[in-house]
C-alpha cells in the first residue's frame, strides 16, 4: 500500500513531527481454516473467528484475540494482549506488554515478560497447563471451583494472596509460595514473579451465578416475591433475602479474600 503523492524526494519532511500524518485501516477475510501471520510496528491488530493456528507479532500496537479455537502465538515489545473465549493453546512472549485472558479454554497457556502485568481468567473444559514467568509484573489467576490442578505460585518480595482453603500459603517475610492440589490435580499451574504480587482467584460457582437469571413473573425464573414459593431461599446467595448474620457467609461455607 502506498500514496501516489508521496514526496520521494523529500522524504525526510515526513519525519518531522510536525508534518502530515496518514492513518490506513486494513480489514482482510479468509476462511477459518487459514494460516494468519500478522505483524505489526506501530498498529493494532485484531483477529477473530478463526479456527487454525494464529500468529501476531508487534512492537508497540495492542493485539486483540477473539474467539480463536486455533493455537495462538503473540510476541510484542510494548503491546498489550487481549485475548478473550480463546480455545486454543495460547503463548505469549513480551518485554513490557501486559496479558489479559478472559474465559480462556484451552489445555496450555504460557506467558513470559520482564514487567508486563497478566491477568488470567480460565474456565477450561479439562485439565490445563498454565505456566506464567514474570520479573516484576504482576500475576492475577483465576480458576474455576472446584478446580483441578497441582498449584505452585512463587514471589520474591511480592505480596501474595489466596482464595483456595486446599492449597498452603508459604512465608511471611520476603519470599512467599502457594503450594497445593486441587481436585485430582490433573492439571499444573505455575506461576513465579521477583517483584511483583500473586493473586490466585476463583470464579463463581453456577449457584452463585444463577441470581442473575431474570427472575420477572412469567419469564420461567423463579418467583419475584419469596412469599411465593417458601424454598426460594435455600439456594439463594443474596444478601437481601437473608438476616444481618447470615450476609457475612457465603451459603458455600467458604471465604472468599479481597484482593484486588
Amino acid at each position: 500500500m502506498a500514496y501516489e503523492d508521496l514526496p520521494w524526494k523529500g522524504f525526510l519532511k515526513w519525519l518531522d513531527r510536525k508534518g502530515r500524518r496518514r492513518s490506513a485501516v486494513v480489514s482482510l477475510a479468509v476462511p477459518a481454516g487459514t494460516r494468519v501471520e500478522v505483524g505489526v510496528v506501530g498498529a493494532a491488530a485484531v483477529i477473530s473467528g478463526m479456527e487454525g493456528p494464529s500468529v501476531v507479532k508487534g512492537v508497540t500496537g495492542d493485539t486483540t484475540l477473539v474467539g480463536l479455537a486455533g493455537p495462538v502465538r503473540a510476541d510484542t515489545v510494548s503491546g498489550s494482549v487481549e485475548a478473550q473465549d480463546v480455545t486454543g493453546d495460547l503463548r505469549f512472549n513480551s518485554v513490557s506488554g501486559d496479558l489479559t485472558v478472559v474465559e480462556g479454554s484451552g489445555s496450555s497457556v504460557r506467558a513470559e515478560s520482564v514487567s508486563g502485568s497478566m491477568i488470567v481468567d480460565l474456565d477450561p473444559e479439562g485439565p490445563t497447563d498454565v505456566r506464567l514467568t514474570s520479573v516484576s509484573g504482576e500475576i492475577a489467576i483465576r480458576l474455576p471451583y472446584p478446580a483441578d490442578a497441582e498449584v505452585e505460585a512463587n514471589t520474591a518480595s511480592g505480596a501474595i494472596s489466596n482464595a483456595f482453603d486446599g492449597l498452603r500459603v508459604h512465608g511471611q517475610w520476603g519470599a512467599h509460595k502457594i503450594t497445593g492440589r486441587l481436585g485430582a490435580g490433573n492439571g499444573t499451574l505455575r506461576a513465579t514473579t521477583v517483584s511483583g504480587s500473586i493473586a490466585l482467584l476463583r470464579r463463581p460457582t453456577r449457584e452463585d451465578e444463577a441470581p442473575w437469571e431474570d427472575t420477572r413473573p412469567g419469564t420461567g425464573g423463579s418467583p419475584a416475591d419469596p412469599k411465593d414459593d417458601p424454598q426460594s431461599g435455600s439456594g439463594d446467595n443474596s444478601v437481601s433475602d437473608r438476616g444481618a448474620d447470615d450476609a457475612a457467609v457465603p451459603a458455600d461455607g467458604t471465604t472468599d479474600k479481597k484482593v484486588l
